[in-house]
Parts: structure tokens; C-alpha cells; sequence
């Protein structure tokens, strides 16, 4: 796995955890939590793609 990606899923599991402590203190700051949760599993969904397209274009290089 990519480091970016392993970054992107770090943050991901800590936005989902300051999203879960703002909803259940009353606050409706979590929103925010969520919206960064999103951004950052998209990201990390980017790098991995990205990783995994790049090795099937080195040995699509390397078979030719």
C-alpha cells in the first residue's frame, strides 16, 4: 500500500472518530468530521488505484 494512501486511511479513521465524539457531545460540528472522512477515503482510494495501475503499466512495459 502506497504511503499517501496509508496517511489518507489514518485520517480517515481519526475524522470518523472526532465525528462519532462531536455527535455524541451534542455538537454539530461532526459535519465537517464527516465531510473530511469523505475527502480523505477518497484520496486514499485515488492512491491505490493509482498504485495498482502503475504496476500493471510496468509490466505491461516489461512484457513487450
Amino acid at each position: 500500500m502506497p504511503r499517501l494512501a496509508l496517511y489518507a486511511l489514518i485520517v480517515c479513521a481519526l475524522s470518523l472518530t472526532a465525528a462519532v465524539v462531536s455527535f455524541v457531545e451534542g455538537s454539530w460540528l461532526g459535519i465537517i468530521w464527516i465531510l473530511l472522512l469523505g475527502v480523505s477515503s477518497n484520496i486514499a482510494w485515488y492512491y491505490v488505484r493509482k498504485a495498482k495501475n502503475d504496476r500493471a503499466a510496468e509490466q505491461a512495459a516489461a512484457g513487450r
